[in-house]
This record gives structure tokens, sequence and C-alpha cells, in this order.
């Protein structure tokens, strides 16, 4: 298995991110659903959003018990927007989860300095890697979420149906009306 590859595990189709020893971080090849950061329009963070308990719950249990002992659990980090300072919350535990801001744009080519330096940019990163970052919904590119916060507490990064790394990111709930695209992540021993 190499960072590229695509799989099937459960029953969906996955893209391999990144191999480490004896694990690969996996993302769904494309957006699984539309569904909403959180409940309401609110300020919260990932360590406290419906989404995190949807997937480490209700998701992770669509797995058969063999395949769950693949799925590693591993301790998120969390941090502040690197744009904006809004808090990104508690380190996490999660067996399933979103992709972060810095995780988007060190495995879908490498845009971390363009993250770690704003300079004239003033909602997303436009780069040379847009085109791997896309993803579908159906048969069209559809925008999806990131656990990261947004602009501020009631925002949450996302990625654009264009590929940009939309840092400024979505309402968590209400707007805009579509809810967002999931594409789960995990970490499955090899």
């Amino acid at each position: 298995m190499v960072k590229g590859d695509i799989l099937p595990f459960g029953d969906y189709t996955w893209q391999v991110l990144s191999v480490k020893d004896d694990r690969a971080l996996i993302i769904t090849e494309n957006i699984l659903e539309l569904r909403w950061y959180h409940t309401k329009f609110v300020e919260v963070t990932w360590v406290d959003c419906a989404l995190r308990e949807y997937l480490n719950n209700e998701f992770y249990n669509t797995f058969s018990q063999d395949e769950k002992t693949k799925i590693l659990t591993v301790i998120n980090n969390n941090p502040d927007s690197p744009w904006f300072k809004s808090k990104g919350g508690e380190d996490t535990t999660d067996s399933i989860f979103l992709l972060s801001l810095e995780e988007v744009c060190e495995y879908f080519g490498d845009s971390k300095a363009k993250l770690h330096h704003k300079g004239s940019q003033t909602w997303y990163i436009d780069d040379e890697n847009n085109s791997k970052r896309q993803a579908k919904y159906g048969n069209d590119f559809h925008w999806w979420r990131l656990r990261s916060p947004g602009y501020y507490g009631r925002t949450a990064a996302s990625v654009t149906k264009d590929g940009y790394v939309y840092v400024r990111g979505n309402g968590v709930y209400g707007t805009p009306k579509d809810s967002g695209g999931l594409r789960p992540a995990l970490w499955l021993s090899m």
C-alpha cells in the first residue's frame, strides 16, 4: 500500500493519504453524504460538535467487528486557526474524524507554507494542489468539511468544490443551505 492507492474498506472506497510503519491514513474517495457540523448555529469546536459524535458512533458502527479491529484510535490535535486565531478546542480521541486544515494542506500536495503565511490571501488557499483536493458528491464536484475552526466559532473550515482550502469556513449549521460534504478519515492498521 502506498500514498495515492484506492482501496475498499467496509462499504466504502478510500484513498490512501499516508503510510507510516504499520498504519495508513485513509479518506473516503468521494463525499458520502451531506451533513451539518452541528445541530445549532452556535460557537462549537470539534470536541463538542454533532458531526464528531456521529462519526465515532453511528458511522463507526457501520463497520463489522473485524473491520473495527483494524481502525486505530488516535489523538487528534485541534489547533487554533492560523489565520484568524479562532479556537480549535481540546485534543480529541477519535476512531473516525475529519481532516484538519494542517492535514489537508499536507496530504493533498504541499500547501502548508501558504497556511502558515497568509500573505495576500483573504479567505482561502488557491494553488496548484486544487485538483488533488476536489471531491465529488454524486456526479458533481462539491465542497466538503474539515474539523478545524473557520473565521470564528460558528464556522468550520472546508474545501470548496474547486479544491480551494476555505480557511474562512462555512457555517456549522443553517448556512449555506446544503450542509456540506462528509469525507471521513481514519488510521487503518495494516
